[in-house]
């Protein structure tokens, strides 16, 4: 996968999600309740820490492969990769076990197999930890920042697909475009407790 994104300040961090589809997948399972850039980060530091450990590299099979407290051990390692490290390495263990078992660990096939968008959003709303904004939001950074989404991909993830608009992790191609997201979602929170 080859991308314009601007995920996190560390370019290292940013090209491994690029190169590991996986790594994308879990970044966007952590962008919760912790700052954009600390979830899109995890996957390399996590991806370096199964090679310290293990001399493995961040693969569904991988995931699948460890008990849940060495997953657990890996993300409470300080720095934590979440503020809540068990409760997120079980999701990434779940994860990781229906990329497994329903796409033979392929995560591309995800997306590359689904014949439409409606069909993308059916399957990324099945795996563990993916909500209906979680996965309009993963669909539309697939077509928007690596052209990679089945067609019909920017009715099915609207608002997030849509091209006039920056405001999910989406949208994030450059610094400037991070700090758009930033106040997007500043402004509205304060317009829900308004």
């Amino acid at each position: 996968m080859n991308g314009d994104i601007y995920l996190t300040p560390d370019p290292d961090a940013n090209n491994y999600l690029k190169e590991n589809p996986f790594g994308l997948l879990v970044g966007m399972l952590l962008d919760q309740q912790i700052p954009m850039e600390r979830a899109f980060g995890a996957p390399y530091l996590l991806h370096t820490r199964l090679q310290q450990h293990y001399g493995k590299t961040l693969e569904p099979a991988t995931i699948v492969a460890l008990d849940e407290e060495q997953l657990i051990a890996l993300f409470s390692e300080k720095p934590a990769l979440h503020r809540f490290p068990k409760a997120m390495a079980t999701k990434c263990h779940l994860l990781a076990d229906r990329i497994v078992t329903d796409y033979h660990s392929e995560t591309t096939a995800i997306w590359e197999e689904a014949p439409s968008g409606e069909e993308l959003l059916s399957r990324l709303q099945a795996l563990n930890g993916f909500g209906a904004d979680k996965a309009k939001i993963f669909m539309a950074l697939l077509g928007k920042r690596f052209k990679a989404a089945p067609a019909g991909w920017e009715q099915a993830s609207d608002p997030f697909g849509r091209t006039n608009e920056v405001r999910s992790v989406a949208d994030a191609s450059s610094p400037e475009a991070l700090e758009q997201i930033r106040n997007f979602k500043a402004s509205m929170k304060a317009a829900a407790k308004a």
